[in-house]
């Protein structure tokens, strides 16, 4: 995440002034390409990890079985939060690794919004505004007036697990 006029500066501390140019043109030539850095969640290793085994658990899942799955998330949107372009040089295939993105945290600042949704093959469920602060008890009234009516409008089967889950408090 370094700029043009900080690599010339570089040089020119080091006695080897080069023009703006000159650089560009030799991180070109290395197949580096100035790039907007993309912004993704920060994953610690466990996350890495759990992510990773889910991933190998279903990758044989069939098409058919991969269309019964419904996603649910949060999300918070800054209203007037740093979001801020940050530049990197990068190859064309780099976009995602860690040295080319911005880390995100879910819950800084002041000035957003937080949203709920969900989707799946078959569609998109409403987008939920959350007020104030979310606890257990306004997640399961945001499961229950809206996850499970667009389970059933897909006509998914709901895993015993889940629906075990949703009944605890």
């Amino acid at each position: 995440m370094v700029t043009l006029s900080e690599l010339q500066r570089t040089s020119v501390e080091r006695g080897e002034p080069s023009r703006r140019t000159t650089i560009s043109a030799a991180i070109h030539q290395s197949g580096l390409y100035g790039r907007v850095a993309r912004r993704k969640p920060l994953l610690s290793k466990r996350h890495m990890a759990a992510r990773l085994e889910f991933a190998k658990m279903h990758l044989k899942d069939s098409q058919t079985m991969r269309n019964k799955i419904l996603w649910s998330d949060e999300t918070k949107i800054e209203l007037f939060g740093i979001n801020d372009r940050r530049h990197v040089w990068r190859k064309p295939d780099n976009a995602h690794h860690q040295a080319n993105t911005i880390p995100t945290v879910k819950h800084g600042g002041g000035g957003s919004i937080m949203l709920w949704g969900c989707f799946s093959a078959a569609g998109t469920g409403r987008l939920v505004r959350i007020e104030g602060k979310m606890n257990a008890a306004m997640y399961r009234d945001i499961l229950d007036e809206n996850l499970l009516q667009r389970i059933q409008g897909f006509f998914i089967v709901i895993p015993k697990q889940v629906k075990h889950g949703m009944e605890r408090d």
